[in-house]
């Protein structure tokens, strides 16, 4: 198989996790309300835990080599600040899609690091679309409810959106690999904004939300979440 057909098919594996994740949340009762609630809410912290796991696992690490600290502390910050922007201006407009704008944040950037990393043979790609594809999941059930709850769009509507956004997973795989491996200064800058977006949405609207009054298994959801990011970067490494 060449290269370029082994970006698109890891990279579509790990886009179609969020349609799955959308599906499954689809499902409105998952047992007693307790249950319900315990589950919800321990599905959010772990897709907290995941994307933390991918800001301190894979995509910061992977940049610091190409970058001065100066440069890579503006990037890291302006991912932040954009990310504030762009909900503030969601906030304005009566819609919430933090969780969705998370997800891609994070699903995007690591799509094109796997890219490039074929340009240098890069072995670990089927690792890293492991964990692409174990983030995507509960970060796909969590944006599927936040928009459900916060927007009109229908079940099918959202479903579809969800299937059309992995095929941008082989679009910057591909891009990785043809025109940003041999700039691996862009690459690293493009991590470092994702990066710091993440971290601003994790604490912003993830943390907040998995929080659940006179109960205390949901956070262990974050603990496994980061987890599952030590061992995926373990054997990627």
């Amino acid at each position: 198989m060449e290269a370029w057909e082994k970006v698109v098919l890891l990279t579509l594996v790990a886009g179609m996790a969020m349609p799955l994740g959308g599906w499954i949340a689809q499902v409105e009762r998952l047992g007693p309300n307790w249950l319900e609630n315990e589950l919800r809410h321990g599905i959010i912290a772990f897709g907290g835990g995941a994307l933390l796991s991918a800001v301190a696992l894979v995509l910061v690490p992977n940049s610091l080599e190409a970058l001065a600290p100066w440069p890579a502390m503006l990037w890291f910050l302006a991912g932040g600040l954009a990310f504030m922007g762009i909900d503030i201006l969601l906030d304005r407009n009566g819609t919430s899609a933090s969780q969705l704008t998370a997800m891609l944040s994070d699903f995007l950037p690591e799509a094109l690091a796997l890219g490039a990393a074929f340009t240098y043979g890069g072995g670990s790609g089927v690792l890293l679309a492991l964990l692409m594809t174990l983030q995507n999941l509960p970060e796909g059930f969590n944006a599927y409810r936040e928009l459900r709850e916060t927007t009109h769009y229908s079940a099918r509507r959202l479903l579809t959106l969800f299937f059309a956004m992995a095929w941008l997973g082989p679009l910057a795989g591909l891009g990785g690999l043809w025109w940003l491996g041999d700039y691996p200064t862009t690459v690293a800058a493009i991590m470092l904004f994702a990066a710091g977006g993440i971290l601003y949405s994790v604490f912003q609207d993830l943390a907040p939300q998995a929080r659940l009054e006179r109960h205390w298994g949901p956070p262990l959801g974050a603990v496994l979440g980061f987890a599952m990011g030590i061992v995926g970067h373990m054997l990627i490494h």
